[in-house]
């Protein structure tokens, strides 16, 4: 046992006075000790329960024989930070969350580890830790809040911020906003939609570190709890086997993630993490190794904030394992992999079959291709990312006129003042992962597009990032940002800009000498940032490799 290093021979008899302290008997001493890393929060919807689930995990351990040990991370709740200056804390926040599970399972060897995230950062930054590590690990998140209803309408996160836009055009009242902050989110657990935590939880389950149904079950069920106490059972299992996370974690797999990922239209912060949870892995992944994928895989699932079908309601038809097996009907996914619970094959087989609806079939799906696309030129010769699942057919492939925003906040006042109008192209920059820095997400200004209507006719480009709640024609990731000199610095008021997803391209329609021009007199935009923001920003990489940190 790895934990043998602190409690095992005469030379361990302090290290054995300490863990005494804390309770533990000689029986125990015997016993695999086996970590519970929790992101429980006081002040996070979706963490706010991770106490009960916990408790759960912990009784599963001790059921098969071992004895937990439990210790917390940071998590920052990206809706709470939206549009303000802790938005540049949430991205980073992944690093912290990685090198402190590091730290503390390097300083006190474990035998194995059951890690509970639930929103955004956590789930990549606990699945970082977990390949750094290397130990039996299995994942259970929180799982997805219940959907809200106002006004008669199932609704979640991404329709209140619309409604501030709608409130300004005077479409809503003030009755009607209090409606919406009243019962838009009514329960515990990450946001009802297809957003970045629901996003990654899902794939956290697809690529085989989570049990079924640990993606999609509600926070609030008590079925939530069984996978919880049956995680912890699992755990030890896995101890057993010595069935490490690099076994499970391979390419394949992450390739079999990256399919279920286009499938279900999923988040495009996923390509972010998955990227740089490859890096950790030592797996080789490039944006153009996505894009192929995405080329190949259809769109079966078209969930919130691109429908009004929900979390629940994918995990009422078979969750990701639906998903899974009709994938696999089109050899789309590598079968003999491992997981925690056998081969995904040997998944699949106790599958459901896809509803038709909620899932849709490979006959009939909602797109030929993935829910996300990859596109490049010369705005991005590094590429940029678009959730096209969540695009208006008719901002496909578009051409319009440049308004730049040096910074989020100034764009936000001019589309909510009516300064952003009908074949427009929201320009946002300096807010990459080392301009912004952290690289905030940009909920704010597609929601306030979308509120005001123009989500038909007013695409939005950016060097940060959108929340998994976004929808629209916005590209974000653009790569290389502005700050490290990317051509989206020199774009001025007035340009014409191309953009066309199909094709997968983005471009600044400039003469050559006229960019060049620029370049040589535009100077661009800096400033400085103390603490935390500013070792990160001078150590963190390009959107394209994943931001993650040199």
């Amino acid at each position: 046992m790895r934990s043998d290093l602190m409690k095992s021979g005469v030379e361990r008899t302090p290290h054995r006075a300490l863990l005494k302290a804390l309770g533990v008997t000689d029986s125990e001493m015997k016993k695999p000790f086996i970590a519970v890393v929790c992101a429980a929060s006081e002040y996070v919807p979706g963490h706010s329960h991770l106490h009960e689930i916990s408790r759960a995990v912990k009784d599963g351990i001790r059921n098969a024989g071992g004895v937990p040990f439990e210790f917390f991370t940071i998590g920052v709740c990206d809706g709470l930070a939206m549009n303000h200056e802790g938005m540049r804390y949430s991205l980073a926040s992944r690093e912290l969350i990685a090198d402190s599970i590091e730290v503390m399972l390097k300083a006190h060897p474990l035998d194995a580890v059951v890690f509970i995230p639930n929103c955004d950062k956590i789930v990549p930054g606990m699945l970082m830790a977990a390949v750094r590590l290397n130990l039996p690990s299995v994942f259970v998140s929180g799982g997805p809040m219940s959907s809200g209803v106002v006004n008669g309408k199932r609704v979640n996160l991404s329709e209140t911020f619309e409604a501030i836009g709608k409130f300004k055009n005077k479409v809503l009242t003030d009755s009607d906003i209090l409606d919406f902050e009243n019962n838009a989110c009514p329960t515990c657990g990450s946001c009802a939609g297809m957003y970045t935590a629901n996003s990654m939880n899902c794939l956290t389950e697809a690529i085989g570190l989570a049990m079924p149904y640990g993606g999609t079950e509600p926070a609030v069920t008590s079925a939530r709890r069984r996978i919880a106490k049956e995680t912890g059972e699992l755990v030890m299992e896995l101890y057993s086997k010595n069935i490490r996370v690099l076994d499970i974690m391979t390419k394949a797999n992450f390739e079999n993630a990256l399919i279920v990922d286009m499938a279900i239209g999923a988040s495009s912060n996923t390509i972010l993490h998955i990227l740089a949870v490859a890096h950790e892995a030592g797996v080789e992944l490039t944006l153009d190794d996505i894009d192929a994928l995405g080329r190949k895989t259809p769109q079966l699932c078209k969930l919130n904030p691109a429908s009004d079908i929900f979390i629940e309601d994918l995990n009422s038809v078979g969750g990701i394992g639906a998903v899974m097996c009709e994938l696999s009907k089109a050899d789309l996914l590598n079968l003999n992999e491992l997981t925690v619970t056998g081969t995904q094959g040997e998944r699949i087989a106790k599958a459901r079959q896809a509803d038709g609806r909620i899932i849709r079939t490979l006959g009939n799906p909602y797109r030929k291709d993935g829910g996300i696309a990859v596109l490049k030129g010369n705005l991005a010769p590094n590429g940029s990312v678009v959730k096209q699942g969540a695009v208006l057919p008719e901002m496909m492939t578009v051409t319009g006129t440049a308004k730049v925003f040096d910074g989020e906040q100034a764009a936000v006042d001019a589309i909510l003042s009516d300064e952003i109008k009908a074949g427009d192209i929201v320009v946002i920059r300096y807010e990459g992962p080392r301009g912004g820095p952290g690289m905030p997400e940009m909920l704010a200004p597609t929601a306030a597009i979308v509120g005001k209507g123009l989500d038909g006719s007013v695409a939005l480009i950016t060097d940060g990032r959108f929340s998994g709640a976004s929808r629209g024609a916005a590209v974000g990731h653009i790569s290389p940002e502005a700050a490290a000199g990317g051509l989206i610095a020199y774009v001025n008021n007035g340009d014409k800009i191309s953009i066309d997803i199909p094709a997968g391209k983005i471009e600044l329609l400039l003469p050559e000498s006229v960019i060049n021009e620029r370049v040589k007199t535009m100077v661009l935009k800096s400033g400085k940032v103390g603490g935390y923001l500013g070792r990160y920003a001078r150590i963190v990489t390009s959107a394209d490799t994943g931001a993650v940190l040199s």
